[in-house]
C-alpha cells in the first residue's frame, strides 16, 4: 500500500481540513475508552471497521487497520496515548491514493452527566484532489457519520 507522510499533534490543528466532533455521552469515559480499545473498535459504526494489528497492552507504535465505505483501507499507528484518555493514530498507508496526510485524535474527559468525546479527523488531501470542494465534502460526510453513529450507540 501507498505510504502517507506522517502527522503529529500540531497537524489536529493545522491541517487543510479537519471535522471535530464534541459528543456529550451519557455513559462514563471508561465505557467509552473500553469502545475505544475493544479488539475491533468502532463496531458500532456503519460506514468503517477497525480492528488493532498490535497485541495488548496497547500505547504509543500501536497499530491497527481501518476500512472505509468497505474500499478504503488504511494502516494506522498511535503517535500519541493517554491511557484512558486520549489516543492519536496517524495513517500510514492507504490503499486508495486519496490522502497525502491524515490522522485522527480521540479524547474522552468526565462531563456532567457522562462523558464529552472529542473526535478529530484532520486530513490533507492527495494533490489531484487538492481544491476539490467535491472529494473534501465527501469525506466530511462519511467523519459526520461516524460521529453520529458513535452519539447513537453510547446514547442508548
Amino acid at each position: 500500500m501507498p505510504r502517507l507522510e506522517p502527522v503529529d499533534e500540531e497537524f489536529f490543528t493545522a491541517a487543510p481540513q479537519r471535522r471535530s466532533y464534541a459528543l456529550d455521552l451519557p455513559v462514563s469515559p471508561e465505557r467509552v475508552w473500553r469502545g475505544l480499545t475493544a479488539s475491533n473498535p468502532l463496531w458500532w459504526c456503519r460506514l468503517a471497521t477497525a480492528e488493532y494489528a498490535s497485541p495488548r497492552p496497547f500505547g504509543v507504535g500501536t497499530t491497527r487497520r481501518a476500512t472505509a465505505l468497505g474500499v478504503l483501507r488504511l494502516r494506522e499507528s498511535a503517535f500519541r496515548w493517554e491511557e484512558g484518555r486520549r489516543q492519536s493514530f496517524r495513517a500510514e498507508s492507504a490503499n486508495l491514493p486519496l490522502f497525502r496526510r491524515f490522522g485522527q485524535d480521540h479524547l474522552v474527559e468526565p462531563a456532567a452527566g457522562g462523558c464529552r468525546f472529542t473526535w478529530t479527523f484532520a486530513w490533507e488531501p492527495a494533490e489531484r484532489f487538492a481544491g476539490r470542494r467535491f472529494w473534501a465534502e465527501r469525506t466530511a460526510q462519511v467523519c459526520a457519520a461516524l460521529a453520529a453513529d458513535t452519539r447513537r450507540h453510547f446514547s442508548r
